[in-house]
Order: C-alpha cells, then sequence, then structure tokens
C-alpha cells in the first residue's frame, strides 16, 4: 500500500513538473486581457470630397496586459479599428458628417492615398488593394499582376484615375525608371488585374510630371518647382491650365488640386481655389481663413 501510495504522488509530482515545462517554454502560463482606448488617435486628413468636405482617417489603440506565473507584467501596445470620417472644413460643427469602423484587429494600411472623391485606397499592393468608399465597407480586392514590354516591380505609392476607366499606379521615381523597367501600372477593378508597363511615345512626357491623372480622355500633370515660380499645371503635354497662385507644394486629391495651402477646383480647366487654407497634416485638422483659425476637429 505504502508503495502504491508513493507511486501515485510521483505522478502527480510529474505532472505539476510537465506543466510547469510547458507554462516556462510559452513564456509562463498567463492571463491575457486586451483593453481598447474609447477615443481614436492618429487623426490625419487623407483625401477631399468637394469644397466643402474632407475625409479624415483615424484608428484606435489597445493594450494588451499578460501576467505570468514565471514571468513578470508586461503590456504591449498595438492599434486596430480604423477609422473613415467625413468632415465639413469649411463650417465649424460639432462632428463628422459621417464614420465607419473597420472590425480588424490589426492595422489593414487603409489610408495609403486618395483614389478618387469619394475612394481611398489602402491594403498590400501590388498584391491586392483595399478600397473604402464613403458610405460604404472596405473591401479588399486580390490582384494578378502582368507585365507587357518591360520588367521588375517597384513600390506603389499612388493610385489615381486614368484613361478608359481604369486607374495609373506609380511610384515616387518610377516615371523616370530607365532602360527596360516598368515605369507605370494600369489597374483594372473590374479584371482584378494590375498591369505594369513603359512609357510610350504618347505618354512620354508624363516623365516630368510629379503627380498625374486624367479625366475623361486628357490627361493633367503638375509639375513642382522647389520655389514655386516655375511649377504648372499641364493639360495634354502642351496646354497650361492658368494657377490662381504661385504654389511650390501640391498635386491632385480626388477630383480637387492643393497648391501649396489652398484647396481647389478644376472645372472646363479653370482652376478655383477657395479661401479656406489647410498647412498640411503636420498642422493636424485645422483650417485657416485670413490668417485665422476657423475650423479645427
Amino acid at each position: 500500500m505504502k508503495h502504491l501510495l508513493n507511486k501515485f504522488e510521483i505522478e502527480r509530482l510529474l505532472a505539476v513538473l510537465t506543466l510547469a515545462f510547458v507554462c516556462i517554454c510559452m513564456w509562463g502560463c498567463s492571463e491575457d486581457r486586451v483593453r481598447w482606448n474609447e477615443g481614436f488617435s492618429g487623426a490625419e486628413i487623407v483625401g477631399f470630397v468637394d469644397d466643402s468636405l474632407v475625409m479624415v482617417g483615424s484608428y484606435q489603440m489597445r493594450t494588451e496586459s499578460h501576467e505570468g506565473i514565471f514571468e513578470p507584467y508586461w503590456d504591449v501596445v498595438e492599434s486596430g479599428h480604423e477609422r473613415l470620417c467625413v468632415y465639413n472644413y469649411r463650417v465649424q460643427e460639432d462632428g463628422p458628417r459621417w464614420c465607419d469602423t473597420l472590425g480588424e484587429y490589426n492595422m489593414t494600411n487603409a489610408f495609403r492615398g486618395q483614389m478618387t472623391d469619394s475612394i481611398i485606397w489602402g491594403g498590400g499592393m501590388p498584391n491586392s488593394i483595399r478600397l473604402w468608399k464613403i458610405g460604404e465597407s472596405q473591401h479588399q480586392i486580390k490582384l494578378k499582376k502582368l507585365t507587357e514590354g518591360c520588367s521588375g516591380e517597384f513600390g506603389i505609392t499612388s493610385v489615381k484615375q486614368w484613361l478608359d476607366g481604369k486607374f495609373i499606379a506609380r511610384g515616387d521615381k518610377s516615371l523616370n525608371a530607365g532602360g527596360d523597367s516598368c515605369q507605370y501600372a494600369v489597374l483594372d477593378t473590374i479584371s482584378g488585374t494590375l498591369t505594369y508597363k513603359r512609357l510610350d511615345k504618347n505618354l512620354e512626357w508624363i516623365k516630368v510630371c510629379d503627380d498625374v491623372r486624367a479625366w475623361g480622355n486628357e490627361v493633367y500633370c503638375v509639375i513642382l518647382d522647389n520655389e514655386g515660380e516655375k511649377s504648372l499645371v499641364l493639360k495634354n503635354k502642351q496646354d497650361t491650365i492658368s494657377a490662381p497662385r504661385k504654389f511650390a507644394i501640391g498635386g491632385f486629391w480626388g477630383d480637387m488640386i492643393k497648391l501649396s495651402g489652398n484647396i481647389c477646383s478644376i472645372n472646363s480647366d479653370k482652376i478655383t481655389c477657395s479661401d479656406v487654407i489647410w498647412y498640411g497634416n503636420g498642422d493636424g485638422l485645422k483650417f485657416y481663413q485670413n490668417d485665422e483659425l476657423v475650423v479645427e476637429y
């Protein structure tokens, strides 16, 4: 009887030691807790809908608390639950006109750029793209990569409207790539294809563009000069669109064009700028009129 009791106790001891060994290998038997912050962080402007509405992206922080038997208590702070909102930037209002928050636990890189007047693009280009349209939920399109007469890929930093109802995807310096390197790509969201190409003779002129997009069958280009004296907006290589002010920074935001701090519209090849100024995300969600702060979120 004594021998059997000792054997039973030994088996229990071995079970406890086995559990302890497993806990040590797994960094301690722990109780994990996740707490999401009530508010949202990192708010920045990601697009302009028109001359009065702006899109703002943000995210929620979470704290994952771990407490183990053989390890001290520790926290891991990460982010997720990305949120897209629409605000009025000409008149101060109580809050956003519309918001939608993703249920994704981790970040999806949702706010990589503005694609149209109402769509923000993000995700893991060039293998897939996530589209987030105002009034709708974000969805993902898996992409098939093709090449036509060129080789190599590039990091995609811009996706904007292009000819034939498609989109032009390019990198910061890809349009200037030499040799047989691919210079841009055409995104077809219907077929789910991303086709890498070199510029043909009709499009070679856009190599000098700092930003480029199409309206219908017309190609528009922004060329920047560091001093702002020679910056200009071109249409189809030769036609210059008169700008109402000098600008050293700028580019297309959906159907709007930013010329330094001014948000402007283009109608019938005429650029009209609002009297509201936005200095960029470095200044936060602040808009000025006659040097006075008029809107802040």
